[in-house]
Protein backbone atom coordinates (compact mmCIF):
# COMPACT_ATOMS: atom_id res chain seq x y z
CA UNK A 1 0.00 0.00 0.00
CA UNK A 2 1.28 3.75 -0.83
CA UNK A 3 2.18 5.42 2.18
CA UNK A 4 -0.03 8.25 3.45
CA UNK A 5 0.91 11.33 5.57
CA UNK A 6 -1.40 12.35 8.33
CA UNK A 7 -1.63 16.05 9.14
CA UNK A 8 -1.92 17.05 12.84
CA UNK A 9 -1.96 21.04 13.26
CA UNK A 10 -0.91 22.19 16.71
CA UNK A 11 -3.40 23.33 19.34
CA UNK A 12 -4.44 26.76 19.65
CA UNK A 13 -2.03 29.43 20.64
CA UNK A 14 -2.75 33.20 21.73
CA UNK A 15 -1.57 34.51 18.82
CA UNK A 16 -3.39 31.73 16.67
CA UNK A 17 -6.44 32.98 18.44
CA UNK A 18 -5.70 36.41 18.00
CA UNK A 19 -4.88 36.11 14.12
CA UNK A 20 -1.39 36.81 14.40
CA UNK A 21 1.40 35.25 11.89
CA UNK A 22 3.47 33.10 14.08
CA UNK A 23 6.44 31.77 11.99
CA UNK A 24 9.22 31.52 13.83
CA UNK A 25 8.32 32.76 17.35
CA UNK A 26 7.80 30.46 19.75
CA UNK A 27 4.46 30.36 21.05
CA UNK A 28 3.26 28.02 24.19
CA UNK A 29 -0.03 26.27 23.91
CA UNK A 30 -3.19 27.85 25.71
CA UNK A 31 -4.70 25.41 27.89
CA UNK A 32 -7.66 25.25 25.10
CA UNK A 33 -4.76 23.67 22.72
CA UNK A 34 -3.61 21.17 25.56
CA UNK A 35 -6.71 19.80 25.69
CA UNK A 36 -7.13 19.44 21.84
CA UNK A 37 -4.08 17.83 21.78
CA UNK A 38 -5.24 14.79 24.11
CA UNK A 39 -8.56 14.92 22.40
CA UNK A 40 -6.76 14.33 19.01
CA UNK A 41 -4.46 11.62 21.27
CA UNK A 42 -7.18 10.12 22.18
CA UNK A 43 -8.79 9.97 19.03
CA UNK A 44 -5.85 8.44 17.18
CA UNK A 45 -5.05 5.84 19.59
CA UNK A 46 -8.55 4.52 18.63
CA UNK A 47 -10.13 2.88 15.53
CA UNK A 48 -9.37 3.05 12.99
CA UNK A 49 -5.70 4.18 13.86
CA UNK A 50 -5.18 2.50 16.88
CA UNK A 51 -1.87 5.01 17.69
CA UNK A 52 -0.97 4.17 14.00
CA UNK A 53 1.97 1.87 15.68
CA UNK A 54 4.19 1.32 12.30
CA UNK A 55 3.96 5.00 11.06
CA UNK A 56 7.14 7.18 11.70
CA UNK A 57 6.35 10.36 13.67
CA UNK A 58 7.72 13.55 12.76
CA UNK A 59 6.71 16.99 14.62
CA UNK A 60 8.22 20.58 13.49
CA UNK A 61 10.68 21.70 16.65
CA UNK A 62 8.62 24.66 17.31
CA UNK A 63 7.38 23.91 21.13
CA UNK A 64 3.72 24.77 20.21
CA UNK A 65 3.89 21.31 17.30
CA UNK A 66 6.14 19.43 20.08
CA UNK A 67 3.67 19.85 22.65
CA UNK A 68 0.90 18.98 20.73
CA UNK A 69 2.98 15.72 19.76
CA UNK A 70 3.86 15.13 23.66
CA UNK A 71 0.18 15.51 24.42
CA UNK A 72 -1.70 13.23 21.79
CA UNK A 73 1.26 10.20 23.63
CA UNK A 74 3.61 10.21 20.32
CA UNK A 75 6.25 12.01 21.62
CA UNK A 76 8.67 8.75 22.99
CA UNK A 77 8.68 7.61 18.85
CA UNK A 78 8.89 11.58 17.41
CA UNK A 79 11.87 12.68 15.53
CA UNK A 80 12.60 16.64 14.86
CA UNK A 81 12.32 17.67 11.72
CA UNK A 82 13.04 21.67 10.54
CA UNK A 83 11.36 20.91 7.52
CA UNK A 84 8.12 21.31 9.56
CA UNK A 85 8.73 24.70 10.60
CA UNK A 86 6.36 27.02 9.74
CA UNK A 87 6.07 29.63 7.14
CA UNK A 88 8.99 32.08 7.90
CA UNK A 89 6.89 35.43 8.09
CA UNK A 90 10.05 38.19 7.92
CA UNK A 91 8.43 41.61 8.47
CA UNK A 92 5.36 40.33 9.25
CA UNK A 93 5.58 38.42 11.83
CA UNK A 94 3.31 38.63 14.33
CA UNK A 95 1.19 41.04 12.51
CA UNK A 96 -3.17 40.11 12.09
CA UNK A 97 -4.25 40.36 8.85
CA UNK A 98 -5.78 44.31 9.56
CA UNK A 99 -2.65 45.42 10.66
CA UNK A 100 -0.78 43.86 7.55
CA UNK A 101 -3.84 46.22 5.20
CA UNK A 102 -3.64 49.25 7.46
CA UNK A 103 -0.21 48.52 5.17
CA UNK A 104 -0.80 47.37 2.28
CA UNK A 105 -4.68 46.96 1.50
CA UNK A 106 -4.28 45.06 -1.18
CA UNK A 107 -1.95 42.36 0.58
CA UNK A 108 -2.87 38.68 0.32
CA UNK A 109 -0.55 36.16 1.50
CA UNK A 110 -1.25 33.28 -1.15
CA UNK A 111 -0.96 36.27 -3.97
CA UNK A 112 1.82 38.25 -2.58
CA UNK A 113 4.03 37.01 0.10
CA UNK A 114 5.63 37.88 2.62
CA UNK A 115 8.79 40.80 2.63
CA UNK A 116 12.36 39.33 4.04
CA UNK A 117 11.21 36.17 5.02
CA UNK A 118 10.47 33.14 2.90
CA UNK A 119 9.28 33.12 -0.57
CA UNK A 120 6.17 31.32 -1.75
CA UNK A 121 8.71 29.31 -4.32
CA UNK A 122 11.22 28.47 -0.73
CA UNK A 123 7.80 27.16 1.26
CA UNK A 124 6.68 24.93 -2.25
CA UNK A 125 10.66 23.56 -2.06
CA UNK A 126 10.32 22.93 1.08
CA UNK A 127 6.57 20.75 1.05
CA UNK A 128 7.89 19.22 -2.33
CA UNK A 129 11.07 17.56 -0.29
CA UNK A 130 8.57 16.21 2.65
CA UNK A 131 5.95 14.79 -0.25
CA UNK A 132 9.36 13.44 -1.71
CA UNK A 133 10.63 11.82 1.59
CA UNK A 134 6.80 10.51 2.31
CA UNK A 135 6.37 8.86 -1.05
CA UNK A 136 9.89 7.30 -0.81
CA UNK A 137 9.12 5.79 2.77
CA UNK A 138 7.78 2.26 3.07
CA UNK A 139 5.39 3.01 5.93
CA UNK A 140 2.96 6.11 6.75
CA UNK A 141 3.70 8.79 8.18
CA UNK A 142 2.27 11.55 10.63
CA UNK A 143 3.11 14.88 11.29
CA UNK A 144 2.74 17.58 14.13
CA UNK A 145 3.37 21.13 12.79
CA UNK A 146 1.09 24.53 11.57
CA UNK A 147 -1.66 25.82 9.64
CA UNK A 148 0.29 27.27 6.57
CA UNK A 149 3.11 24.44 5.74
CA UNK A 150 0.32 21.97 6.32
CA UNK A 151 -1.90 23.44 3.92
CA UNK A 152 1.02 24.14 1.33
CA UNK A 153 1.66 20.47 2.03
CA UNK A 154 -1.83 19.87 1.02
CA UNK A 155 -1.83 21.72 -2.21
CA UNK A 156 1.38 19.96 -3.30
CA UNK A 157 0.78 17.12 -2.28
CA UNK A 158 -2.17 16.95 -5.52
CA UNK A 159 0.02 18.59 -7.61
CA UNK A 160 -1.45 22.28 -7.01
CA UNK A 161 0.55 25.41 -6.70
CA UNK A 162 1.59 27.11 -3.21
CA UNK A 163 -1.85 29.29 -3.73
CA UNK A 164 -4.12 26.46 -3.75
CA UNK A 165 -3.55 26.44 0.12
CA UNK A 166 -6.28 29.67 0.05
CA UNK A 167 -9.48 27.54 -0.20
CA UNK A 168 -7.89 24.80 2.27
CA UNK A 169 -8.75 25.78 5.72
CA UNK A 170 -7.15 23.93 8.33
CA UNK A 171 -8.38 24.32 12.20
CA UNK A 172 -6.11 24.24 15.37
CA UNK A 173 -5.90 20.38 16.55
CA UNK A 174 -6.92 19.28 13.45
CA UNK A 175 -6.47 15.93 11.41
CA UNK A 176 -6.32 15.56 7.96
CA UNK A 177 -5.27 12.60 5.56
CA UNK A 178 -3.17 12.81 2.19
CA UNK A 179 -3.29 9.56 0.35
CA UNK A 180 -4.20 8.00 -3.04
CA UNK A 181 -7.60 7.45 -5.23
CA UNK A 182 -7.16 5.28 -8.38
CA UNK A 183 -3.54 5.45 -7.73
CA UNK A 184 -3.62 9.18 -7.88
CA UNK A 185 -2.49 11.64 -4.65
CA UNK A 186 -5.77 12.59 -3.23
CA UNK A 187 -7.07 14.05 -0.17
CA UNK A 188 -8.71 11.53 2.05
CA UNK A 189 -9.72 13.82 4.95
CA UNK A 190 -9.14 17.47 5.45
CA UNK A 191 -9.46 19.93 8.87
CA UNK A 192 -11.33 16.91 11.04
CA UNK A 193 -12.37 18.30 14.23
CA UNK A 194 -15.00 15.33 15.17
CA UNK A 195 -12.81 14.86 18.52
CA UNK A 196 -13.22 18.63 19.46
CA UNK A 197 -16.75 17.95 19.31
CA UNK A 198 -17.10 20.64 16.18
Amino acid sequence: MAPRIFLARHGQTEWSSLGKHTGRTDIPLLEEGRRGAKLLGERLHKEPWNGLPDAEIRTSPLSRAYETCELAGFADRAQPWDALMEWDYGAYEGMTQAEIRAIDPDWFIWRDGVPDGETMGQLSDRADGIIEYVRSADRDVLVFAHGHILRVLGARWIGEDVSFAARIKLDPTSLSALGWAYGAPAIDRWNDTGHLGT
